[in-house]
């Protein structure tokens, strides 16, 4: 696919009137660092399958400090990690003990149930040290929310890259630009990442929805100006090419059209009801622990 030319009159095709809303993120504590909360939001719970969308750092810890996330459960969902720059070491109620590293894709499917922690290696915190990604949530299709739990790691290697007119592009999840990731899915899923310098254009692929996620930079789409952690959902039967007026990491993540969610905390269900067992179930100690990570656990809220 051709990335277009940054220059031109607005026309139907190229762009003009493709923005839908523009959600602009929320801080959240999450106890020694804060992240940028996008998804979900009022008015738009989903974007595709993708119902949740945290932007985390960059923060810097001191020798001895760094992410501490206690083991925690979730349902009916698929988690996906990327990070940009730190490491962080993935444990859960499987047996999976996994250093997330940039570049690397982690899917956890959590189906009818699964219990993880996120913290550092010894090595890690030992030193001043940054972490910055991104951490999404992706619903499973109602057939599929509560199948066996399992767990993918992904190396920075296995993930296609392509050069599209001289910008780099990386197919996370789903099929762009000819590459098709690896990466599992369930529902059709779209994830893409590219970097633009400043004055370079690319053509963004389509999808029954999609939103653009602006982690650096500033894009400009026509008129419109999308800043710098800034999300914006776009028509599903727009062409849009955007230009980067500076240098710009860019996400874009879509996919299909999935009904409605109930969410509460860390679960995920088209089913009410389902959450609250869940939410017993999780005080009630009946969920599996995880090896290596037995004593600690996030309460109920």
């Amino acid at each position: 696919m051709n990335s277009g030319n940054c220059a031109g009159d607005c026309t139907e095709d190229s762009g003009c009137g493709a923005i839908l809303k523009v959600i602009r993120p929320r801080e959240k504590d999450l106890g020694g660092f804060s992240v940028r909360r996008l998804l979900p939001v009022a008015g738009q719970q989903m974007v595709g399958p993708w119902i949740f969308f945290d932007h985390m750092g960059p923060a810097f810890f001191p020798a001895g400090t760094g992410i501490n996330v206690r083991p925690h459960p979730h349902i009916n969902l698929a988690t996906v990690t990327y990070l940009f720059e730190g490491e962080i070491l993935h444990r859960d109620s499987l047996g999976s003990l996994q250093p997330i590293v940039p570049g690397d894709i982690n899917l956890m499917v959590a189906g009818k149930g699964i219990v993880h922690s996120e913290r550092e290696r010894p090595e890690v915190t030992a030193v001043d040290h940054q972490l910055h990604g991104l951490q999404l949530w992706l619903v499973l299709p109602e057939a599929d929310e509560e199948t066996e739990p399992a767990f993918y790691h992904y190396p920075g290697a296995q993930i296609p890259t392509v050069s599209v007119n001289d910008v780099q592009v990386r197919v996370i999840m789903g099929s762009a630009y000819g590459q098709t990731s690896p990466v599992q899915q369930f529902a059709q899923t779209l994830y893409i990442e590219a970097h633009l310098k400043a004055g370079q254009c690319l053509a963004l692929p389509q999808a029954a929805e999609r939103a653009l996620y602006v982690a650096s930079g500033q894009i400009q789409l026509r008129d419109d100006q999308i800043d710098q952690y800034e999300m914006a959902v776009l028509d599903a039967n727009t062409i849009v090419t955007i230009h980067a007026k500076t240098d710009s990491r860019i996400a874009l993540i879509g996919g299909e059209v999935m009904a409605k969610r109930f969410i509460e905390w860390n679960f995920v269900s088209s089913k009410r009801e389902r959450i609250e067992q869940a939410k017993a179930d999780w005080q009630q100690g009946k969920f599996p622990t995880v090896p290596g990570d037995e004593t600690e656990f996030i309460p109920l809220p």
